[in-house]
């Protein structure tokens, strides 16, 4: 196949990028992970320009009615005379009526709420900074002691305590909290402050687990089963926006999609692949990344990750905020306590969703049979990878995989994590048109994939 239909493939793949209902890949919106509140000298700074803003309003809003008032009275408007009386009958009291709050979102956060705690990034201090020059501050360079430089905080996220074994409490958090962290803090809902130890991590599903002395923790979260909410359902966040200064706030909405395919990107801005979250519209600020997303039974339905601000021509946007399921935060977490990393199976490939090909170049480009509707796109094959070997290259598109129908790039990825390294998985692909099958023994690492496009998917 020549160059100029490469491209063309290429080009006219953007173009027609199609929306999916509930599956939905949202190519379009800048997906921002909601990490970490700023260094607190910001937030103290963000904090204090609120506080001003709304004295001044207050002011002004005095100073309008005051003067209004004058106006009215010096212009001999006031007709109606106000009536004598004494002054003594000022008696006006509270009506005792008791209301009852005890609602389900009530009852589901209390048990929740001694569970939540405020995760610190400490990363160290840097000795170059422009006051410490100009108060003459040694450099690192000069300085005898620069190994052992402060520490300071340098963000602030939230994160779930799921398990007590003994006195060792363990907690689930977002990777992008921790990230670049030379020590962690956590703040529990007590105000109490532990020192906590990294146990693992994955930038895949920007999950990680930390631990702590929790002889103090009494409440430990569940998990419920993600597969089981319901679009429309109430949906209720805990974290700590802005951080541990409003630690365990609470915001509700309710399940706006069961499974949403968003692209994700790290703290650099650099896309890293894509991933199947739940959307809600509770309010997610920074701060509550880590944090709980429960069902008014109280049970941990997700993790709170992520959000979009604005879409690709700066729309500013509200109430879609993602978290990772609980299945999945189940299935890593454990991986995690056992080995400290998440080893995954790979097919060595990069791949489109079949959605995202016009017609007309399924038909001249990837000559399939018009009975086909879904399905992925083989990009790319690694040399020497598990798909490589089982016969696979460009162009070629993958309908089934260990019996199990591909409806989307999100549907292989949720398959083939399934698996375990050497397993052998049966394959159902179209190359040039031709049904054909393959098995698959996936000998390779997720860490052992060595190319990437910011166009495709990776497995």
């Amino acid at each position: 196949m020549d160059n100029n239909n490469n491209n063309q493939f290429n080009d006219n793949n953007n173009d027609n990028n199609q929306e999916t209902n509930n599956n939905q890949t949202t190519n379009n919106s800048e997906v921002t992970p909601t990490p970490e509140t700023p260094k607190r000298p910001r937030k103290s700074l963000t904090l204090t320009k609120v506080a001003v803003t709304a004295a001044v309003a207050g002011l002004l809003g005095g100073g309008v009615a005051y003067g209004g008032i004058n106006y009215i009275n010096n212009s001999g408007l006031n007709d109606t005379a106000v009536p004598s009386g004494s002054n003594s009958t000022g008696n006006t009291k509270t009506s005792n009526v008791t209301v009852n709050v005890n609602s389900q979102s009530t009852k589901a956060f209390n048990q929740v709420k001694g569970a939540m705690v405020s995760v610190i990034n400490l990363q160290k201090e840097s000795s170059n900074s422009t006051l410490g020059q100009l108060f003459g501050q040694e450099s690192s360079s000069s300085s005898s002691s620069s190994s052992k430089a402060a520490l300071e905080e340098a963000s602030e996220g939230s994160g779930v305590v799921y398990k007590k074994n003994g006195n060792t409490a363990y907690i689930v958090t977002n990777n992008h909290v921790v990230s670049g962290s030379s020590a962690l803090r956590v703040v529990t809902s007590s105000g109490k402050q532990l020192q906590a130890k990294l146990v693992g991590k994955d930038s895949v599903t920007d999950l990680a687990v930390l631990k702590v002395n929790g002889a103090d923790l009494k409440t430990v979260a569940s998990f419920g089963n993600s597969d089981k909410i319901k679009v429309g359902e109430t949906a209720l966040a805990i974290g700590s926006p802005l951080g541990s200064q409003y630690a365990t706030s609470l915001t509700e909405g309710i399940i706006s999609a069961k499974k949403r395919t968003v692209e994700t990107t790290n703290s650099a801005g650099t896309q890293t692949g894509n991933a199947t979250v739940i959307q809600t519209d509770a309010a997610i600020n920074p701060g509550n990344s880590g944090g709980a997303l429960i069902n008014v039974a109280g049970q941990v339905v997700g993790i709170t990750s992520s959000k979009i601000a604005s879409d690709a021509e700066g729309t500013s946007v509200e109430g879609m905020g993602f978290a990772i399921p609980s299945n999945e935060v189940v299935n890593i977490i454990n991986q995690l306590v056992k080995k400290g990393k998440v080893v995954r199976p790979a097919l060595g490939i990069t791949y489109v969703d079949l959605a995202n090909v016009s017609s007309s170049q399924q038909k001249s480009i990837l000559k399939l049979p018009s009975s086909v509707e879904n399905g992925v796109v083989v990009m790319s094959a690694s040399a020497g990878s598990p798909a490589k070997k089982a016969g696979l290259s460009k162009y070629d598109v993958i309908t089934e995989m260990g019996g199990h129908q591909i409806s989307d790039q999100s549907t292989l990825r949720d398959i083939l994590y399934k698996y375990k390294l050497n397993d052998t998985v049966s394959m159902t692909y179209y190359h040039n048109g031709k049904k054909k099958t393959t098995t698959v023994k996936l000998t390779e690492t997720s860490s052992q994939l060595k190319t990437t496009t910011s166009a495709s998917s990776e497995s």
